[in-house]
């Protein structure tokens, strides 16, 4: 008879005496993360090698520290790290259109934006009190009369010879009019017309050779007129050059070693002595009063001298580190934002915006990888950006290929950034098996395992981790009884024995409740039972539908026996998971069998309820059945299989070994007993492998016995290779120890039938038969008595 397991295999507790504590406040906090190692070395790679393409993708589940644990690493390595460059946009004097980008070392582009800034207040300080100067005003009006003096010489000449050749010159609506004049009275037309021919022709004969030298004359007095603007542009930019020359010289010195902002500086100066004009006028009324004074457009001339420092690096102790969570286009790429005058929109430089990548130029930028797929745009941008290593500030409707208004191309910037997403694993293989440039430019994989190895330097971390925590949160210590409860914690989140939990979002939402029932009692630590209270308010504020299925069962409506035997029936054992808990739940499996050539036929599978992995479990027992009882005879057995009252999707093999009992005790028509449930799948030698959620099943049959009432005699078989799974609740532990419930491992189907019905199984003798009386000879005593009636039935 197989030996069930002792109270002490149940549960692997921690002695609280062992703890080097007696409350976490005696420890120092957990510097760095603990249980990661692989994860820290392939960060540490993809974070020191230069060459592009090696990007690092994160991949692990949520709550075992992705996040906090790259952003930590993230930012002790930046601070190693050289500040980067800061990048201004200027204006383009050429092209307007395209703002051209400077490069500068930390802190200079705030300096230069300052700079430029009181250049332009100071050039518009001074250049209007030039122009208000005697010495412009001397200058100006001398300028103008030399030109106004050879002006009139020009019309008195011409007045003149008007005069001897008896005409007078007059302006009219249409220009310069030449009218004859006789006996000193200007002609009328109808006077003219009176005269003779002959007087006619002579008065239109010199009126054509005066207009001829009056049309020279208008035209020396326009080459006047554009000297004169000449000369007074030219006196202008001298008196504006010498107002402003020596605040460009100041500054343009200070910048000498940047030949882009030297450059830059010279075009400013030059655009201002063209546009001397809008520095020196005021601004003239509008013809149709505005109801509200536009500031604005007073400042708006002056725009383009500004300088738009889109990268300001002044701040940062090494490179910068950016979590960007939400990865839209527009907050990774930044945006051109644009503004409404007099119902047009309108932009210019000063609107160019950053975004993310902008900001994390020169160092690491994270992103949770399933938000930024789920973002239009994003990705394929990210790879574009990552491919062409260039930063461009674009309209998203131009990505998409659509017709926009006309807006402002910057120059793009140069982009060396280190792109870290963090995501699932099936992300990653995705990923990686349908995009062809994801395995190109990630190429560094950090994978955070959900489990490391429980030794006594990781319990201790474990407890650092918890002092860290507490400090950190400004939280209640946890004396040493609680501190090895919620160890035992992480081994039961892991079902290990050997084995610790790394989802540290689990374990600190225990220390968070269990702190919280601390404070309502006013305790000074949080100890062993505000622990064992947390993790039980938390299952009971997910149980409700266990509970209601326990109540179904103790009502009959769901039928499970926990006493009594029956063949062909055997209580099984699945797992429901409900997103945030987790339990398990039992169900009557039944076999029914008979002559005939079907085999086992899989009722689950034919109403298409049972899955994949359930098939092939299925299918495994004919080859058990074939291999143990077919070697002198042909199957002649038709069995079918259910899950009594299923009305849902059955999949996993983890039932296989409990459909094999089934099938067996039909066969031999020996009655199994009710009072156990069993779990494992089964190969073909009748060797008994593990399975997952061996803790809830236990646990989740143990509710029910509960509920329906403890007799001592039920229990659950399950793999031995299990047995290091185990990591009970302490009620089902407490009635092992009591002799109120039984746990037996057995690695073979023999093993667990003997427990089921009491009868040995039964080994095969030298002459192929079985031992009298064993579970296997009667079976195979059934198997070739179907074989026999099926030869008669076919004769």
């Amino acid at each position: 008879m197989q030996h069930e397991l002792p109270p002490e295999k149940l549960r692997k507790i921690v002695d609280p005496n062992v703890m080097k504590c007696k409350t976490t406040k005696d420890l120092s906090p957990l510097e760095g993360i603990v249980g990661q190692d692989r994860a820290l070395k392939a960060l540490k790679f993809g974070l020191e090698i230069k060459k592009s393409g090696f990007n690092i993708y994160v991949a692990g589940i949520p709550g075992t520290g992705r996040k906090a644990t790259v952003k930590e690493f993230l930012e002790k390595i930046a601070k190693t790290k050289p500040v980067p460059s800061d990048w201004c946009y200027v204006n383009n004097f050429r092209n307007s259109y395209e703002p051209k980008a400077i490069k500068l070392p930390p802190g200079k582009g705030k300096e230069l934006q300052k700079d430029t800034t009181n250049l332009i207040n100071e050039v518009r300080r001074r250049l209007p009190e030039a122009f208000k100067s005697e010495d412009y005003a001397t200058k100006r009006e001398a300028t103008i009369k030399t030109i106004e003096e050879e002006r009139n010489k020009l019309f008195t000449e011409i007045n003149k010879k008007a005069q001897k050749d008896g005409f007078i010159i007059q302006a009219g609506p249409i220009g310069l009019v030449i009218i004859p004049v006789v006996n000193g009275q200007p002609l009328k037309e109808q006077e003219f017309d009176k005269l003779s021919p002959e007087m006619r022709d002579q008065i239109q004969r010199k009126r054509e050779e005066l207009a001829q030298e009056l049309r020279s004359t208008v035209r020396q007095i326009r080459g006047l007129e554009r000297k004169a603007n000449e000369e007074l542009e030219k006196l202008n930019r001298e008196i504006a050059l010498f107002a402003i020359d020596h605040l460009f010289v100041d500054l343009i010195e200070k910048y000498e070693e940047f030949a882009d902002v030297a450059t830059y500086l010279e075009e400013v100066k030059a655009d201002i002595l063209d546009k001397v004009e809008q520095f020196v006028e005021e601004p003239k009324a509008p013809a149709t009063p505005i109801p509200f004074q536009l500031f604005w457009m007073k400042e708006l001339p002056f725009r383009k001298y500004e300088v738009n420092v889109i990268i300001d690096n002044s701040d940062l102790q090494g490179a910068p580190v950016i979590v960007e969570l939400n990865p839209t286009y527009l907050n990774l790429y930044g945006k051109i934002e644009k503004e409404t005058q007099f119902g047009v929109l309108t932009t210019d430089l000063t609107m160019i915006r950053t975004g993310s990548l902008h900001k994390a130029n020169g160092g690491y930028l994270v992103i949770p990888a399933e938000d930024l797929l789920r973002e239009p745009l994003s990705w394929n941008s990210l790879k574009m950006a990552l491919k062409s290593e260039k930063l461009t500030v674009e309209e998203p409707a131009e990505r998409f290929g659509f017709i926009t208004t006309k807006g402002l191309k910057p120059e793009p910037i140069p982009l060396n950034v280190k792109i870290i997403l963090i995501g699932n694993p099936y992300l990653y293989r995705m990923l990686y098996t349908l995009d062809m440039d994801f395995k190109e430019l990630f190429k560094v994989k950090a994978d955070f395992d959900t489990i490391m190895d429980r030794t006594e330097k990781n319990m201790e971390n474990y407890a650092s981790f918890i002092c860290g925590f507490c400090q950190k949160e400004n939280l209640k210590h946890l004396d040493a009884s609680a501190v090895a409860k919620v160890i035992e914690y992480g081994s039961k989140l892991a079902a290990d024995q050997e084995k610790l939990s790394t989802r540290f979002g689990e374990i600190i939402n225990i220390i968070l409740e269990a702190n919280f029932y601390a404070n309502q009692e006013n305790s000074e630590y949080v100890t062993v039972n505000h622990v064992k209270k947390a993790i039980e308010e938390k299952i009971y504020r997910s149980n409700l539908i266990q509970e209601k299925i326990q109540e179904m069962i103790q009502r009959n409506i769901y039928l499970i026996d926990t006493e009594d035997e029956a063949v062909g029936q055997v209580n099984g054992l699945s797992v429901i998971s409900l997103g945030d808990f987790s339990f398990g739940r039992p169900s009557r499996v039944t076999a029914s069998t008979g002559m005939g050539r079907d085999g086992i036929i899989d009722i689950e599978r034919e109403a298409e309820l049972g899955g994949r992995i359930h098939t092939k479990g299925v299918m495994i027992l004919s080859g058990y059945l074939a291999k143990k009882y077919a070697q002198d005879k042909p199957l002649s057995l038709s069995a079918r299989l259910v899950f009594e009252q299923s009305y849902e999707g059955v999949e996993g093999d983890s039932a296989s070994s409990t459909e094999l009992y089934a099938i067996l005790s039909s066969l031999s028509g020996l009655p199994i007993k009710q009072n156990f449930a069993i779990t494992g799948s089964v190969n073909q030698n009748g060797e008994v492998q593990a399975i997952g959620g061996v803790n809830h099943k236990i646990e989740g049959f143990f509710e029910v016995c509960k509920a329906k009432g403890l007799t001592g005699q039920q229990g659950v078989i399950i793999p031995e290779s299990n047995t290091q799974n185990l990591m009970l609740k302490e009620e089902v532990v407490e009635a092992v120890k009591e002799d109120n419930f039984h746990i037996y491992p057995v690695k073979t189907i023999d093993e667990g039938i003997e427990i089921l019905t009491g009868v040995k199984a039964g080994e095969r003798q030298p002459d192929g038969t079985f031992e009298e009386g064993t579970v296997n000879y009667l079976v195979d005593k059934t198997l070739k008595e179907m074989a026999e009636k099926m030869k008669e039935f076919q004769r």
